[in-house]
């Protein structure tokens, strides 16, 4: 899939995620309808652009890598790569501090200059994704480090249809 257009969002009959942070609500899009919806988890320390704010960036986004694919639910990613680890109770206990990323990423890149793409506001850099979370954590409120947390089945159904290129609307 291509990387889309500002001027062609959003696509008139592709798939695009719309992700509301008021609502904590997350909408998959196939054109003019939407085939799938679930609750989110934002930022807890609300929207924003900046790096190293902890804010959940807005405006429109795409879908650049999707990443664990095969793996096991709730398998640990540092820096992108599977620790080889899977989450449970016990790893909680043991890294009380850690803000956990399980089964899959979807890595988003922004497509807005000086908004969401280069200098101190790129959420590429930012290292901005969809992931999975520990089930003991809240959706629809606003918690995570500035990433989107999603339940497990939720994760599977994106990782499943939004492919590489798919847009996403963060508003």
């Amino acid at each position: 899939m291509e990387t889309p257009r500002l001027a062609e969002l959003p696509p008139s009959q592709d798939a695009w995620i719309d992700i509301d942070t008021q609502q904590q609500r997350l909408r998959y899009w196939q054109g003019k309808e939407v085939s799938y919806e679930c609750d989110v988890s934002t930022g807890a320390a609300g929207v924003g652009q900046q790096e190293g704010s902890g804010q959940t960036p807005l405006g429109w986004h795409y879908v650049r890598a999707s990443i664990g694919k095969g793996l096991p639910d709730n398998a640990v990613f540092r820096g992108r790569r599977w620790t080889g680890e899977v989450f449970s109770p016990q790893l909680a206990v043991n890294f009380p501090k850690r803000d956990w990323i399980l089964t899959r990423i979807l890595w988003l890149c922004g497509l807005e200059r000086g908004i969401n793409r280069g200098g101190d506001v790129d959420s590429q850099r930012r290292y901005i994704y969809l992931h999975g979370t520990p089930e003991n954590q809240p959706m629809g409120v606003a918690a995570s480090h500035g990433c989107i947390r999603l339940r497990n089945h939720d994760l599977h159904y994106l990782f499943d249809h939004a492919k590489p290129g798919t847009p996403v609307w963060l508003h």
